[in-house]
Parts: C-alpha cells; sequence; structure tokens
C-alpha cells in the first residue's frame, strides 16, 4: 500500500503536469494579450472621437492600464529573465525593459488625471501607439527567437498563474 506522502507528492506532480498541459503556451498568451489590448486601445480610440462621457473613456483607460501593468510585471518576472538566460543578445531584452519602463510612466501620468483634463486623450493614443511599436518588436523579434530555446509551456503556465494572481490582488484592491 503506498503511503500518503508518495500519493500526496504523485497528485502534486499530475496536478502541476496537468496544469502546465492546460495553460497556453508563453507566446500564445503574451500575443493573445497583446491581441486583447489592441481592442481596448481601438475602442477607447472611438470612445475618444465621439467625445464620450468622461466616464466612459476612463473606465476603458483604466482596464487598458491595469492590463499593461500586469502584463508587464509577468514578462518582467519571468519572461525576460528566461530570455537573459538563453539569449546571446541582450539588447532585445534590454529595450524590451526600457520600453515598459517608459510605458510605466504613461501609465502613471494617466492614472493620475481625469478624462477632462488636458491631454487625457492624447496620453491614450500615444500609449496605444508606443504599445504597438513594443509588440511589434516582441512578436517579430523576441518571441521567434525564445519559441525553441525556452520551455513556452511551464513558463506559459507560470505565466498564466502570476497574471491570476495579479488580476485577483487587483480585483481586491478595488473593493
Amino acid at each position: 500500500m503506498p503511503n500518503a506522502q508518495a500519493t500526496t507528492s504523485r497528485s502534486t506532480r499530475s496536478a502541476a503536469a496537468r496544469e502546465t498541459r492546460e495553460a497556453p503556451d508563453a507566446i500564445t498568451l503574451l500575443t493573445d494579450d497583446h491581441k486583447e489590448v489592441k481592442k481596448l486601445f481601438r475602442q477607447y480610440d472611438k470612445l475618444a472621437k465621439a467625445e464620450a462621457q468622461a466616464s466612459q473613456r476612463q473606465e476603458v483607460a483604466e482596464r487598458i492600464c491595469l492590463m499593461l501593468t500586469v502584463h508587464a510585471q509577468i514578462e518582467e518576472e519571468l519572461l525576460y529573465p528566461a530570455a537573459r538566460e538563453v539569449l546571446p543578445e541582450a539588447d532585445l531584452v534590454d529595450e524590451a525593459a526600457v520600453e515598459h519602463q517608459s510605458a510605466k510612466d504613461l501609465i502613471a501620468q494617466i492614472r493620475g488625471m481625469t478624462p477632462d483634463e488636458p491631454l487625457y486623450d492624447a496620453k491614450v493614443k500615444v500609449l496605444g501607439e508606443y504599445i504597438d511599436h513594443h509588440v511589434k518588436e516582441e512578436q517579430d523579434e523576441l518571441f521567434p527567437k525564445l519559441r525553441r530555446r525556452i520551455d513556452i509551456k511551464a513558463i506559459g503556465a507560470a505565466l498564466m498563474e502570476r497574471k491570476q494572481a495579479l488580476m485577483a490582488e487587483e480585483a481586491d484592491g478595488l473593493h
């Protein structure tokens, strides 16, 4: 008869293996985030052009800021360190980290304003353009170099777990 510790260890391993199988790979997860935030920027742009109510614009801008903040954090904590270990050219990861910091600065400015203030819409628009540039570099340059050099399934599972934890923290902070 197997002992309880061995059974627990096996069930923990199988749960971890199942989670790794069920989670999207790292590149798919991050690319899906990119697509989702791009939709939000398009939604914001439509609202701004229609001169929608400040509360509507602020709600979409806040969702953008939250998504980008969480996305940047999981990349910085999990993907970029893995990339630094396997890529001989550190400049790609260095540039991405600098781009993240610039985006965070704009996010802080947007979050510190109200939509009725001058430059609010312009800052959201510039953030969108900045993120478009960043996404293109990641998807065209960084991700292809990482695809076969890192365990994209395991990192995907870790990214998903961390993303869910951060989103839960943010949700708790709102209540």
